[in-house]
């Protein structure tokens, strides 16, 4: 496989004996599911990436239950526990004006606005309306930044490099 992959998804346990996985979501295209769409698994002790066709997809509780053509069983996807599902770099759509991809934002140094560095974005969390960003901070715990207009006020995906106004209390 020539391009990049992309993330979509962690597996984390299997779901029942009819060869679903459950899925915890690490994009916030939930198409990307979709009965038919191809994606990659990854291994979670490397190797090739293996090509999946969804056969099914349904959301349970936070999760998201999808199951593989060719993989019928619980004996099946056991092995896939701890991989991940990922995109190829064809597969993502354009984005609109200031909407970004996960991966461009993850690796991202973080600083305020009177240019004090904060650390870098190590994982993006989407627990609800927003989504909140965790920063890894040298020394201290990590930051949780809420991704919203009056806390992030310029992302430079190109130069890696995200600005934001902390409220009071949120690097404490």
């Amino acid at each position: 496989m020539e391009s990049s992959l992309y993330t979509i998804g962690k597996v984390v346990n299997t779901h029942g004996v009819r060869g679903e996985v459950r899925v915890i979501q690490v994009t916030d295209f939930e198409d990307r599911f979709e009965p038919g769409n191809v994606v990659y698994f990854i291994s979670p002790d490397g190797g090739k990436p293996q090509t999946l066709t969804i056969r099914t997809h349904r959301t349970h509780k936070n999760f998201q239950l999808v199951s593989f053509e060719d993989y019928p069983s619980l004996n099946d996807v056991e092995p896939m526990k701890g991989g991940e599902l990922a995109i190829s770099e064809e597969q993502q759509g354009e984005l609109s004006e200031g909407e970004f991809y996960y991966h461009e934002i993850i690796g991202c140094e973080v600083h305020t606005t009177s240019g004090e560095h904060i650390g870098q974005i190590k994982e993006i969390l989407s627990p609800g309306a927003n989504d909140v960003w965790v920063i890894k901070r040298k020394g201290k715990k990590d930051a949780l930044i809420p991704y919203i207009e009056q806390v992030v006020k310029q992302i430079n995906v190109d130069e890696k490099k995200v600005t934001i106004e902390p409220m009071e209390g949120l690097l404490d």
